[in-house]
């Protein structure tokens, strides 16, 4: 095996491991991929100003989020399917992060239902991710779990009201069950390592929805309920109406725009994550690091702003605190741990992301990355 020195190293051999239905479930974003692909082409194009001769002996990478202590400021982004890129994903990836001392947000299309991941993980608190669906009981269902299982922060979705067309999902027949074609059992075939892991767990439907709600019993009864449920009636209404019943911190995901920021705000949200759904919704959209200087000139201090969209590396999340975030979410950076290793894979991820960090940083000649701010950057 080659030594892993960046995300780019685990993605490449993620893609050699996973079956490529899921691997290209991941590495994948809507119509032309054009927001995808530029929310880390924007990334990249902002430049650090390094600076010399300045004492950064005693450096620090920690903060906070929503109120909880992190070791640096990422959070694992709610991802669907992650149990299918390694078998038992979710909580392979939540012991991953519970080790290294940031948040782990487990989403209800996860494959592991909520209360494995809690007894995995000795039920350390982790943030649980809310599709708000048509079926009002199940949602509350789903809130009470999450409450039951220790969950200190929610996370409610906000773009998904609609499904962007994803074409690499429709050519490989990624659907609920996947379609067996030719092609995708040869490939099986090449994937013995991650066939041989699959067997050996009891987690390979939606274990969040399947014996939860009403009438899915099954795979079978699990397709149709899922193509009624996502609801395009979502307003803020029914924000309010969760922040009410869950009663702990919420935050908010999927705000493109200053306006919606402010609403999510009025709406009880005690923080916001700027969020394109990582390019896998609306293609032609602004990236998420165009945005965020936007949305934090709009709500002020009112509510902490986090983002996610296109993080590969250290400096990426360097540069969005820089530019007034207060956390960054990684899902792509995660999976490509987690396929490419499984439990380890996903260590290796934040460790490269916490060194990338620390040292540019250092560069940068900043000791304390809550004191970070845009004089960092060169900005146009």
């Amino acid at each position: 095996m080659p030594e892993i020195t960046c995300i780019e190293d685990l993605r490449v051999l993620a893609r050699k491991r996973v079956p490529r239905m899921f691997y290209d479930y991941v590495d994948t974003g809507s119509w032309t991929e054009y927001t995808y692909r530029k929310n880390e082409a924007d990334l990249r194009s902002i430049e650090f100003r390094q600076r010399v001769a300045v004492d950064i002996t005693e450096r620090s990478t920690a903060s906070t989020m929503v109120g909880q202590p992190v070791r640096m400021p990422v959070a694992i982004a709610p991802t669907g399917l992650t149990g299918m890129q390694h078998a038992d994903g979710e909580i392979l990836a939540a012991r991953a992060a519970q080790r290294f001392g940031i948040p782990f947000t487990l989403s209800t299309m996860s494959i592991c239902p909520i209360e494995a991941v809690a007894e995995a993980t000795g039920r350390h608190p982790f943030w649980f991710q809310l599709y708000v669906l048509r079926d009002r009981s199940f949602v509350e269902g789903l809130i009470d779990r999450a409450r039951a299982a220790g969950c200190s922060a929610l996370v409610v979705t906000m773009d998904l009201q609609v499904f962007g067309q994803r074409h690499k999902d429709k050519k490989n027949g990624l659907s609920t069950p996947p379609r067996p074609t030719l092609r995708n059992l040869v490939d099986l075939a090449g994937k013995p390592r991650w066939c041989w892991n699959m067997l050996g767990t009891r987690h390979r439907h939606f274990g969040n929805i399947v014996g939860h709600a009403k009438g899915v019993e099954n795979i079978g009864s699990l397709v149709e309920w899922t193509r009624e449920q996502f609801d395009p009636r979502l307003s803020w209404q029914d924000v309010e109406w969760i922040k009410q019943r869950w009663g702990g911190k919420l935050i908010v995901k999927g705000i493109q725009e200053p306006e919606d920021a402010r609403l999510a705000v009025a709406a009880g949200a005690d923080a916001i994550v700027v969020s394109n759904h990582g390019g896998r919704q609306l293609d032609g959209a602004s990236s998420s690091i165009a945005m965020l200087p936007h949305i934090v000139e709009a709500v002020g201090a009112q509510v902490e702003v986090h983002m996610d969209g296109g993080i590969r590396s250290g400096q990426d999340v360097l540069k969005a605190i820089a530019l007034g975030a207060r956390g960054t979410y990684i899902g792509r950076a995660m999976l490509y741990g987690l396929g490419a290793l499984g439990e380890a894979g996903v260590a290796k991820a934040l460790e490269i992301l916490h060194t990338e960090l620390d040292l540019s940083m250092a560069f940068c000649g900043r000791t304390d990355i809550r004191a970070v701010d845009r004089s960092i950057l060169r900005l146009g």
